[in-house]
């Protein structure tokens, strides 16, 4: 046999055996005994143990029902890095009539609730085994664990740590920890008219009998166990009260108070399912556990994330604990505190419910994002309380794809993006603001080198500037400036304002492009001057690059989180993406842009105010003159008091206004925000 921990003595321990071989050389060492009974009780292998039990122990108890005590012991308390060490002692008087002795040891061993180690006795006894004498361990519970009596057993207790909140900037709260009225059934109190109450109670929860059925023919229940039905609102507590069998209880579950005016920004938690447990299991989830499963739910589960307590510990019969030999305490998960305004998010939200929408609001100054909206939405509180089969179908099934987050996808920014091409050509002097240009017609192509393609505008204005150019959103000025600028310039300018990169913000946002291969030729780049070709960016980003007129050139980093609930001094994502000079004109002209009755961006106008904002109309055809969707686009703020930058797309406003159709949305919304 090899040597191990269990066998190395010290010269006091050889003195103890040598005396101990007192009797005669043939004689059984116990030392022998105590060492395989230690050794196999490290392997766990417990019919090993029960080998050398004397047969007093084994009379007491099957093999079978000793290696079951052992096993559902150490399975229970998840028990991991077992280690065993003997220390005989030395000073007991022996001689060839000893019949018992003690063998002291030490047990170390990892538990789910923490490490638990003891120092404890075998007692050994000489016993007579089929004529033949025998040392073998009297066995009891306390060789178990020293504090375990008969009758006594291992209790592991859990604990959940609650979830942590998520705030809004005023501390108002966006996904909470609360509670419901929980409608349930006690099987038991059901009585003769068992059949009855079942149609009755469906039918008030817009539920089928059947689904009442499949709850209350789970493996758990039993006559008097309360079975939860359904989650209903507060208000509707009252309505099953004297309903024979069915009871009322309060469920604690995540409250979403905003419910889906910014649903696609918390997201929800749901049950985690088998795929998630298997990939998760090692960071301390459990089957039952509740997990972030869309949104910033998702996004900061590890933080979110309340951690399980556990207690191992001795009970006695009676269920009382007699001590507790290991324990990790539950801890909450943290509170999450957004910049976001719940009451501009729910504002915004409102004007754009009936559309498909994406948008987002800043403070250009500090970057805090205000707002993130995606419409359609649904009710994340329905993934609390129960969500039926018939609704979530509703959702899944609705053409507008209400579980789409579409803030966080990018999307054509139509003429919005002209600012960038007008500051690209300004900075590099192959745009002079106030040079005009003689543009004739509706439609323009540079020669015939484009066969038939050809640019098209709304309003034939023959003498073009800058400013008259973002009055009337004139595509033509545009394209005809970005075929000025040249490809390889206006890609490299463009990444300055972190085309291509991904946002500086902790949510998985859609990266902005010019186009998906670079642009390839000549018409995708007077396309692109004027926002379409392959252009894309998030309604986010599209936000920052206007926040450049607010802070002379500088591109402001977005911020989500607050740290400890305070502002910050404002942080710059991109320095100098424009000059000074070229964001002062931009913003000047963007006023007037509004400002004059003719000015595509005139719904925003409020008197008093001084709304800069540009419109945009992004065309989605499959080919130049084929019929396709339009979505349309506003960005703006007050020039005046820039604590509010908003950006905004709606999609398919083709025959509905266009653009204007989106400036009557935005334009109750700075009324909102000037009353904060």
């Amino acid at each position: 046999m090899k040597p191990s921990h269990l066998q190395i003595w010290s010269s006091s321990t050889l003195l103890f055996f040598l005396l101990l071989s007192g009797c005669s050389k043939e004689e059984e060492n116990p030392a022998d005994t105590a060492e395989a009974y230690l050794s196999e009780w490290q392997q766990q292998n417990y019919a090993g143990m029960y080998d050398k039990l004397t047969p007093d122990s084994r009379s007491k108890l099957t093999g079978d029902e000793f290696v079951e005590r052992y096993t559902k012991i150490y399975d229970g308390i998840e028990a991991k890095n077992l280690i065993i060490t003997s220390n005989p002692k030395t000073d007991l008087p022996l001689d060839k009539n000893v019949t018992e002795l003690s063998f002291n040891y030490h047990v170390a061993m990892d538990t789910v609730a923490g490490p638990v180690s003891f120092d404890h006795q075998l007692k050994l006894v000489k016993s007579v085994v089929e004529k033949e004498e025998k040392w073998l361990v009297a066995w009891g519970p306390s060789l178990i664990f020293p504090q375990l009596g008969e009758g006594d057993k291992v209790k592991v207790q859990t604990a959940k740590g609650a979830r942590g909140e998520i705030l809004d900037r005023k501390g108002n709260g966006l996904a909470i920890n609360g509670s419901m009225p929980q409608v349930g059934i006690v099987p038991g109190k059901l009585g003769d008219a068992g059949e009855d109450v079942k149609a009755k109670l469906a039918e008030k929860l817009n539920i089928s009998v059947e689904e009442i059925n499949r709850k209350l023919s789970a493996s758990w229940v039993k006559p008097d166990l309360f079975v939860p039905v359904a989650v209903v609102p507060k208000a509707e507590a009252d309505l099953y009260k004297d309903m024979p069998g069915v009871a009322v209880q309060n469920k604690k579950l995540r409250v979403y108070p905003y419910a889906d005016a910014a649903a696609h920004l918390t997201g929800y938690i749901g049950e985690i399912n088998a795929e998630q447990l298997e990939r998760l299991k090692d960071q301390g989830y459990a089957a039952g556990d509740w997990i972030g499963k869309a949104g910033l739910e998702q996004v900061y589960e590890e933080q979110l994330r309340g951690k399980r307590g556990v207690t191992v510990s001795v009970v006695d019969a009676g269920g009382e604990v007699k001590e507790v030999l290991a324990e990790t305490k539950a801890s909450n998960g943290a509170t999450i505190q957004l910049t976001i305004d719940a009451g501009l998010q729910q504002k915004i939200y409102g004007e754009v419910r009936q559309d498909a929408a994406s948008a987002a609001a800043i403070d250009p100054v500090s970057g805090d994002i205000l707002s993130l909206i995606s419409s359609p939405s649904y009710d994340p509180n329905a993934f609390q309380q129960g969500l039926s089969s018939e609704q979530y179908n509703k959702w899944n099934d609705d053409p507008r794809h209400p579980f789409l987050n579409r803030f966080s996808k990018s999307y054509v920014p139509g003429s919005v993006f002209k600012i960038m091409t007008a500051a690209i050509g300004m900075d590099n002097e192959l745009l002079n603001p106030n040079e005009t240009k003689q543009i004739d017609g509706l439609t323009w192509t540079k020669d015939s080198s484009w066969g038939s393609y050809f640019v098209t505008r709304v309003h034939s204005v023959g003498q073009v500037n800058l400013l008259t150019a973002l009055i009337h959103s004139d595509n033509i000025y545009f394209a005809r400036a970005a075929l000025n600028i040249g490809t390889e310039l206006f890609t490299k300018e463009a990444a300055k304002y972190g085309i291509g990169e991904q946002l500086p913000v902790p949510y998985p946002f859609s990266k902005s492009q010019l186009s998906n291969k670079g642009i390839q030729n000549e018409i995708q780049l007077a396309d692109t001057g004027y926002g379409q070709g392959q252009v894309t960016m998030t309604s986010l980003h599209a936000a920052l690059v206007f926040s450049a007129l607010v802070n002379q050139g500088d591109i402001v980093s977005p911020r989500l989180i607050m740290e400890n609930g305070e502002s910050r001094p404002p942080v710059i994502w991109k320095k100098q993406a424009m000059s000074p000079e070229s964001a002062g004109v931009l913003k000047e002209h963007l006023v007037e842009a509004v400002t004059h009755p003719a000015g595509v961006g005139h719904g925003t106008y409020i008197p008093g105010a001084s709304i800069a904002g540009k419109t945009g109309t992004a065309e989605l055809k499959a080919a130049k003159g084929a019929d396709g969707l339009e979505n349309g686009w506003f960005i703006g703020f007050d020039a005046k008091k820039p604590d509010l930058l908003l950006s905004v797309m709606i999609e398919d406003v083709k025959g509905r206004g266009g653009s204007g159709y989106v400036t009557k949305k935005v334009k109750p919304v700075f009324q909102y925000a000037s009353t904060r």
